[in-house]
C-alpha cells in the first residue's frame, strides 16, 4: 500500500494521541475533483469538512503538494494541495477558508 506524508491536520499530544487544532464535520457529501494536471473529473465522497482542509475517498494516489480544484455543494469551486495520500483516500489541504456549514445546507428544490 502506498502511502504519504501525514495529515497535517493532526497534532500529536504529549500522550502521542491526535488533537485537531481545527474542528471538523464527518459527513458524507459528494463533490467533483480534478487533479490540475489532468481533464478528468472525478465523483468522490468527502469524508470531513473543516474550514481548512477536507478528506475524500479517492483510489488516485497523488503525491503531496499537487494542486486540486473540487465543486462542492453549498459553497461552489475551492482549490487546495493534497496534504497527505493513503491508498483509497487523500487530505486535501485548501487554499482558502471555507464554511463548512454551508455543505450541510439542503438543497431547496424550485416551487412552482
Amino acid at each position: 500500500m502506498d502511502s504519504y506524508s501525514h495529515d497535517p491536520f493532526d497534532k500529536a499530544d504529549a500522550a502521542g494521541g491526535s488533537q485537531r487544532s481545527r474542528s471538523r464535520d464527518s459527513l458524507f457529501l459528494m463533490a467533483q475533483l480534478r487533479f490540475e494536471e489532468e481533464t478528468t473529473v472525478r465523483d468522490v465522497r468527502v469524508r470531513n469538512l473543516s474550514e481548512g482542509g477536507l478528506m475524500v475517498d479517492c483510489a488516485r494516489v497523488k503525491e503531496p503538494g499537487t494542486p486540486v480544484a473540487l465543486e462542492l455543494r453549498g459553497i461552489g469551486k475551492v482549490t487546495g494541495k493534497v496534504a497527505w495520500c493513503t491508498e483509497g483516500r487523500i487530505g486535501i489541504a485548501l487554499d482558502s477558508p471555507i464554511d463548512p456549514k454551508k455543505a450541510r445546507k439542503p438543497v431547496s428544490g424550485a416551487k412552482g
